[in-house]
């Protein structure tokens, strides 16, 4: 099984869940994205968006596939960004982090792993940009009937599970923060070591076979 990580891009965008596609939850503010529901495409403003951001902020989202199929997403974006960010309880977000606005793994593909896969990818982003902290508001009631968010506010549950903190509890929406040293910390020993070897080696090295080095015998006083 494949797994492969990259950036949420205007061509990647596509492969989102189509009521992914078609939500602008985060991305306008509680008015607007009633209106845009109404007009009948809010596709349309979720496209703009994305195409906003990334000219001006950068990645804003990331995809994992798995053997070549879209198996979840995760997008992420300063607060001032994000308008819904305000609508919550337990806003606002805290000057020195992003906000994780949502996160998605498809069903089929659950328990595997990969909503950890993709926070760290995220981690790895924005500590590159110099940002110390991930923030989100997690949903504590996750799948209640009468959630108005439905899906797009991510389960408290799963952030908890990833490593974030609670740092303003709400019964429905506390905010919760992940700080990127502890994010990047998950690696095991193996995986770094692999990274470090791989780094060290040129290009040329890696495309061409190694010759094992002869074998030999150790002596102790």
């Amino acid at each position: 099984m494949s797994r492969r990580l990259v950036s949420l891009t205007l061509d990647t965008l596509e492969d989102l869940p189509r009521p992914c596609r078609q939500c602008v939850y985060w991305e306008l503010d509680p008015v607007s994205a009633d209106r845009a529901c109404a007009a009948g495409d809010p596709g349309l403003e979720k496209e703009a968006w994305v195409s906003q951001t990334l000219l001006e902020w950068g990645s804003c989202g990331k995809l994992i596939y798995v053997d070549g199929m879209p198996a979840g997403f995760v997008m992420y974006a300063p607060p001032a960004y994000v308008p819904r960010s305000m609508a919550f309880p337990t806003s606002p977000v805290s000057a020195d982090a992003a906000l994780l606005m949502t996160a998605n793994v498809v069903p089929a593909f659950a328990g595997g792993g990969l909503g950890r896969m993709l926070v760290q990818g995220v981690a790895r982003d924005l500590t590159k940009r110099g940002i110390k902290a991930i923030e989100a508001f997690g949903d504590a009631k996750f799948g209640d009937a009468a959630d108005p968010a439905g899906a797009c506010v991510a389960p408290a549950d799963f952030f908890l599970s990833v490593g974030f903190k609670t740092v303003r509890p709400h019964p429905r929406y506390p905010r919760l923060r992940l700080e990127l040293r502890t994010a990047l910390s998950w690696k095991s020993d193996v995986e770094y070591a692999l990274e470090k070897l791989l780094g060290s080696m040129s290009p040329e090295s890696l495309l061409r076979p190694v010759r094992p080095t002869p074998a030999t015998r150790s002596t102790t006083g």
